[in-house]
């Protein structure tokens, strides 16, 4: 329960050793049925940079010493931002967190054309929107239950650990353009906090090809588990691989004890969406970021 209303509300920038309370926080805030928000795997994804750029991408809102509030920033001109369950229409909270937004010198968006991600619902949403914010191109989020049976792949899959990581990373360096992930940041990765709630899994074809790979985030029993990313190598694509690491990624998730599986891309990317809806996944009503011109 949100209480404590009227102490002052104040804007955290944790360091390496307070990122596990933005971690937790983030973890307790999952839960069924909840908008599509910031999710302790983003976090996890991001800790490929290392551990000292993720703390240095973090701001938290904290009341009284309990943070209400956690976001993270994407590159310098986004910011992926939830609040607790409970605080989502807490007025202080979302006027407080305007005005951070949108005053460069507080240090959490710089100057120019910026973005937010929040949840659904959120009171941030409508105070942005009644500061100027405009909305951007939507993303669909989409979510499969698992508390049903998950079937076969149909392909061999791998669980992927160290000593194979650079098996997973020439995947999804060859399913994304531009992609810089790397060995060094796999291990960057696992040896993250999240991390221990998370796999890494890579399918291959029946000439042992490596054709697809996704890392999927625990929350914790009875929450939503995230899949980020999942990628299908390029050379691969068309023969149903996306479908099935995506079942992989599910059966991995059911295992960890996760109540569902989510994932969110650009309504824009018409493959990936069928792709998940492919593998089970049902499509859920359309987010947009809001932004803000120079």
């Amino acid at each position: 329960m949100v209480c404590n209303r009227g102490m002052a509300i104040v804007l955290g920038k944790p360091g390496v050793d307070a990122l596990s309370e933005a971690v937790d926080a983030l973890r307790e805030w999952q839960y069924e049925g909840a908008p599509m928000q910031l999710h302790p795997g983003d976090l996890g994804w991001f800790w490929r940079f290392g551990a000292a750029a993720t703390a240095a991408a973090v701001r938290t809102w904290s009341r009284d010493g309990q943070i209400l509030a956690v976001g993270l920033l994407d590159g310098p001109t986004l910011l992926r931002l939830t609040t607790a369950p409970d605080a989502q229409r807490d007025r202080e909270l979302a006027q407080q967190l305007v005005d951070d937004l949108t005053t460069p010198a507080r240090g959490v968006l710089m100057e120019g054309r910026v973005y937010v991600e929040a949840p659904i619902g959120a009171l941030v949403h409508d105070l942005l929107s009644e500061d100027g914010w405009n909305t951007d191109e939507p993303w669909t989020p989409l979510r499969r239950d698992l508390t049903g049976p998950v079937k076969d792949p149909g392909v061999r899959i791998e669980l992927i650990g160290p000593e194979q990581a650079h098996v997973c990373t020439a995947v999804l360096q060859a399913s994304f353009d531009g992609s810089t992930f790397t060995d060094e940041g796999w291990h960057a990765m696992a040896a993250g906090s999240p991390y221990a709630d998370a796999r890494c899994l890579v399918a291959y074809d029946d000439q042992d090809n490596a054709v697809a790979a996704v890392t999927v985030w625990s929350a914790g029993p009875g929450r939503p588990g995230l899949l980020e990313p999942m990628g299908v190598h390029r050379e691969h694509r068309g023969q149903g691989y996306g479908t099935a690491i995506t079942v992989a990624a599910a059966a991995a998730l059911q295992d960890l004890g996760s109540s569902s599986a989510i994932v969110c891309t650009p309504s824009s990317n018409v493959g990936a969406v069928a792709t998940y809806k492919s593998a089970g996944f049902q499509q859920l009503p359309e987010r947009r970021d809001r932004y803000r011109d120079a």
